[in-house]
């Protein structure tokens, strides 16, 4: 697990540099000088990690190409709704559906709740996970030095609950949601607490295909509320469950990828991940 995540470190400092200085074209012995890896190893753990060169990678997360991602998704979003569909059928997706409860609500009705919970590795680093009986609580990224905030955070949350450390339990999930090429598909149930306007936002993300970009003007006109950008995003930044509601594949209507509370090389990362695995299937 650690070497993973050591491997994924690389990559994302690579990514920032290379999205950082993209006009200058830095070649393979560049990139790799900056994480401290000889060349070929440095292609070797990258191509690895997504099946394709740096400098391909790179195409996926300029701003021509995700302004142009942004319209071609708001098509097909529109295409669905008009066909009655909840969300495009893609190779990678996950069924994923949202409940949701007010805080308040949860403190009376969730009373001797169980949630186990349990860090493992991801293509995008270490995670956290934790699963109730009616589903996923909550899923983020964390680092080691910050490790016991998070978990006063989470847990804090849901003081009602009995947290329980179960690894082995959770990680079938961690491999369901990172590993679609084991085709592991089904549905996944989301437990989450917010209000009717937070869970409607959270509801519109999960409906953006997997390898595609929204705008915030995007997901405030799906859900009826086309001058609501601003709460749109604040209803963004409250997701405490990454990646299955996928705030990441939220950027600027310019394509700018824009910031993310886990780093912006990280976003992008996730991003040109996303779209090179489509490309792939292609």
């Amino acid at each position: 697990m650690q070497q993973e995540i050591a491997n994924y470190q690389r990559i994302e400092k690579a990514i920032g540099y290379l999205t950082e200085n993209f006009k200058a074209q830095p070649n393979l012995e560049e990139i790799a000088k900056m994480v401290y890896m000889s060349p070929f190893h440095f292609h070797r753990i990258f191509t690895e990690w997504v099946g394709i060169s740096p400098k391909k990678f790179l195409q996926y997360i300029t701003v021509d190409y995700l302004r142009e991602k942004i319209k071609e998704t708001s098509n097909m979003i529109e295409a669905a709704e008009i066909a009655g569909l909840s969300g495009q059928s893609r190779v990678h997706d996950l069924f994923v559906s949202v409940e949701g409860v007010s805080p308040q609500q949860f403190k009376t009705a969730g009373i001797g709740l169980e949630i186990y919970y349990g860090y493992h590795a991801s293509p995008f680093g270490m995670c956290f996970i934790a699963v109730a009986e009616k589903g996923i609580c909550c899923l983020k990224f964390v680092d080691e030095e910050k490790k016991r905030t998070e978990f006063i955070h989470f847990s804090e949350q849901w003081n009602f609950a009995k947290l329980i450390h179960k690894p082995d339990f959770t990680q079938t999930y961690i491999r369901k949601i990172f590993q679609p090429s084991q085709n592991n598909f089904g549905n996944l149930q989301l437990l989450v607490q917010g209000t009717d306007f937070q869970v409607k936002v959270w509801e519109a993300l999960v409906k953006i295909p997997f390898g595609s970009v929204c705008s915030y003007q995007d997901i405030a006109e799906s859900i009826g509320h086309p001058g609501a950008s601003r709460a749109v995003g604040s209803a963004i930044g409250s997701n405490t469950i990454l990646y299955l509601i996928p705030c990441h594949r939220i950027i600027c209507k310019d394509g700018n990828s824009g910031n993310y509370h886990w780093g912006r090389a990280r976003k992008q990362a996730m991003i040109g991940w996303e779209m090179a695995h489509v490309d792939l299937q292609r």
